[in-house]
């Protein structure tokens, strides 16, 4: 059986605190804020949650979810929180084939601390000596975050994906950015789908402008067929090599954000597996975001198709469109409307 989607990249044990009864939150200059605890003392909370976390599983999981044939390529520590980062996949019903526990070697761990849903992460990764699994035979790819070493595997994978014609969807992570522009032009140049935000496309093209035309024609331009930047609560935008769109997002209440990126590639990523357009892409990347902001975790909303579909049937209103170079974008492209809940 031919897999749909293969996830390559790391997983975590995440823990979520909410810190809203004793934090605060005060801002130095636009955009520039900070979360203060008192220092020094002990602080009670309210909730705790042990949750599945990192890019490469929330995908794993939300593609399953959305009906595709879904596998991982992970390593994890042969210890408690990998056996349960194994037994979630399980539960899932995604593909393990690929999935490693190693000996002598620790999971990798998250504290999230969120706050009226924005949220901080404190992340460590243990170190990893990947290596690239003899894949079988798949529609796509989607490779994303893991930590320093990873990049062993960029020529078995390029090399994979030569021989096989399986499409590349590309989220690069912390570590993988860092490489620069310059290392990862091979990996561009075979993307079929390249998925960042707006600081992300600012990074790894090493400009300030923060343009949306200019950011997404300069990374197409690297190499990947299409291009696609979040920008938080402003939406989305995707270059096809051809147009410019613009998605916004799907108005609903935020309980906590952590996953929301993830959850957009999968929507899009699975929508394009299906031979849907981009613009219809879009807005499964849109709705699976708004569902899973509306919990906490990046798993717990991830959306079935059946639900998505009937949001999407519901809410004739809930439009992408195209957009051209010379619009102030922030400015002139419409704001979202109040759609139907969920």
């Amino acid at each position: 059986m031919v897999m749909d989607v293969i996830s390559i990249g790391d997983v975590t044990e995440d823990v979520f605190v909410e810190v809203t009864p004793v934090a605060s939150v005060h801002c130095r200059s636009k955009g520039e804020c900070y979360l203060d605890l008192k220092f020094g003392t002990k602080l009670a909370i309210e909730r705790v949650d042990k949750l599945i976390g990192g890019n490469a599983g929330n995908v794993a999981i939300g593609s399953r979810r959305l009906g595709l044939r879904s596998a991982i390529y992970s390593e994890v520590g042969d210890d408690t929180q990998g056996k349960r980062l194994l037994q979630s996949f399980l539960d899932d019903h995604v593909s393990v084939r690929y999935f490693r526990l190693k000996k002598r070697e620790k999971t990798n761990y998250s504290v999230v601390l969120h706050y009226k849903g924005e949220r901080t992460i404190l992340v460590h990764h243990e170190q990893r000596h990947y290596c690239f699994p003899s894949l079988e035979k798949a529609r796509y790819v989607y490779l994303t975050s893991m930590s320093q070493g990873s990049e062993r595997i960029f020529l078995p994978l390029r090399r994979y994906l030569k021989k096989t014609g399986v499409q590349l969807g590309f989220n690069p992570g912390t570590h993988q950015l860092r490489l620069g522009l310059s290392y990862l032009k091979p990996l561009l140049r075979v993307t079929k789908i390249l998925f960042v935000n707006v600081e992300e496309a600012q990074t790894l093209l090493r400009t300030q402008n923060k343009g949306l035309p200019f950011l997404l024609r300069e990374l197409h331009h690297q190499g990947p067929k299409i291009v696609v930047i979040s920008d938080g609560p402003q939406g989305s935008y995707t270059y096809d090599g051809k147009k410019l769109y613009y998605c916004p997002i799907y108005d609903v209440p935020v309980v906590e954000r952590t996953g929301c990126g993830d959850s957009y590639a999968t929507g899009f990523l699975s929508a394009i597996a299906y031979g849907k357009t981009v613009i219809e892409a879009m807005k499964w990347g849109t709705v699976n975001a708004a569902s899973v902001i509306q919990q906490v975790g990046p798993q717990a909303g991830l959306i079935q198709q059946s639900l998505l579909q009937k949001i999407l049937k519901a809410n004739t209103l809930f439009q992408v469109r195209t957009f051209h170079e010379k619009e102030v974008t922030k400015n002139r492209l419409y704001k979202p409307a109040k759609y139907t809940s969920f």
